[in-house]
């Protein structure tokens, strides 16, 4: 069993190594990545509807046996639990509104920082339930561990650089973006940790935490990042974004190849 759990801890470490690949952004001039960060988003976007959809509840129907209220409570508790943090989070910045002058740029400031802790909210849930699957398939068999791990690392990729760029829309510094990004890639050793400990005492605890992440990505898609790409007008932009947020969803389909 510790040496089941030590492969679990070294497959969701690499994991959260992978989340530093935003560091690639520091070689890109920032005028180029101002212009082209929308499409990020575009793509993060995309690539959450895409988890949520394709990989997620699909997983949640398999293992109970149907879209049961077993499903369809998780989600709605996922959505529900998202809306009251970015309630909270919003309650919170206007105690400290200035009501002069600087209230537009606060406004906007608070709309940045509601997208980023949502954002972060839904990848900690995600990570954690990505460590919670890994150490689920090594307790199976090592074979098995690390052939999902291989998978988790390849579903991460295109997630992780999608978080990262929706991070520096909402005006995070590069470096302060990567750091976050890591932090919350963390909570994946929780979900290792936990699962072993609870393994046998604790059924079904997946089951619910799938569907459950499942609607705190349909919820930050839907309500954050779906409004902020409406802002672009142009019409050749607006088709790329399009291009991108397909891109996100088909890279999702393309990870079935995997499973």
């Amino acid at each position: 069993m510790n040496q089941l759990l030590l492969y679990a801890l070294g497959s969701v470490l690499l994991s959260s190594v992978l989340s530093l690949i935003g560091v690639i952004t520091f070689f890109v001039r920032s005028s180029f990545l101002k212009h082209h960060l929308i499409y990020l988003v575009s793509f993060g976007a995309g690539a959450l509807f895409g988890d949520a959809f394709i990989h997620l509840l699909p997983e949640s129907v398999e293992a109970v046996g149907g879209f049961t209220l077993a499903i369809s409570v998780p989600i709605l508790l996922g959505i529900v639990l998202s809306f009251i943090v970015e309630k909270f989070v919003h309650w919170h910045h206007c105690h400290h509104i200035n009501h002069t002058g600087h209230k537009h740029h606060l406004d906007h400031q608070q709309r940045g920082t509601t997208l980023a802790s949502m954002n972060l909210f839904g990848d900690a849930v995600h990570n954690f339930i990505d460590g919670v699957i890994i150490a689920a398939s090594y307790l199976v068999s090592i074979p098995v561990g690390i052939v999902t791990t291989i998978a988790v690392l390849l579903h991460e990729l295109p997630q992780e650089l999608g978080d990262f760029g929706i991070l520096l829309h909402t005006g995070m510094s590069k470096g302060k973006a990567l750091w976050y990004n890591f932090l919350v890639s963390l909570t994946a050793i929780a979900g290792v940790l936990i699962a072993f400990f609870l393994n046998n005492y604790i059924g079904g605890l997946t089951q619910f935490l799938l569907p459950f992440s499942a609607g705190a990505f349909i919820y930050i898609a839907g309500s954050d990042l779906i409004p902020e790409l409406h802002h672009e007008i142009k019409v050749e932009r607006s088709i790329m974004q399009l291009a991108m947020f397909i891109l996100g969803v088909i890279m999702m389909l393309a990870l079935l190849l995997l499973e």
